[in-house]
């Protein structure tokens, strides 16, 4: 979905709504290697064009499928969130936004590319942590010879057990004995 600021004044007196089913799934692996599929993505929403603006709010739902940050298992993640942007041409004064707003300067040709903003929104939406039904319930962590994954509170216990000074340094414990009373 592309439009140019030309196209998009004639929506001054009535805003565009939009309900469309995006393939962006060519773009989004080419963008973020690690994704295994994207499903069509849906947006539907509205965009309005006001003095030299052009105010999008549109609903996004993806889905995709990555892989799990513990075991690499292929897992399908959905999206779906809300996106209000405004988009201005270049040269116009920022001052009148609020600091919460997401204010996008068009390029020099004023062509807006929708696919694109709603790939970034996407990207930016993808979890840190992704883990499998299984890993969510508590299954086992991989392991393999020599090898194991473990979660960060077992690494603090185990930290806390093996918690030793080394030998070397153990002399300097005593070089400021008055120290310890403080701590």
């Amino acid at each position: 979905m592309k439009w140019s600021l030309s196209q998009l004044k004639s929506y001054r007196d009535e805003p565009l709504q939009f309900d469309e089913a995006l393939d962006l799934k060519h773009s989004l692996m080419t963008r973020y290697p690690e994704i295994i599929d994207v499903q069509a993505t849906q947006v539907k929403g509205i965009l309005s064009y006001d003095q030299g603006n052009v105010l999008i709010s549109a609903k996004v739902k993806a889905s995709l499928t990555l892989p799990s940050t513990r075991s690499l298992t292929p897992v399908v993640v959905p999206l779906v969130f809300q996106m209000d942007e405004y988009y201005v041409p270049q040269g116009t004064d920022l001052k009148r936004f609020d600091k919460e707003d997401t204010v996008i300067m068009l390029p020099e040709d004023d062509i807006l590319n929708f696919d694109v903003a709603v790939e970034d929104n996407i990207l930016i939406h993808i979890p840190m942590q992704i883990l499998s039904e299984a890993e969510q319930n508590g299954e086992a962590m991989p392991a393999g010879k020599g090898w194991e994954v473990i979660s960060e509170d077992d690494l603090a216990k185990q930290a806390e057990e093996h918690k030793t000074v080394d030998p070397r340094l153990a002399k300097l414990k005593n070089l400021f004995p008055d120290q310890e009373a403080k701590d």
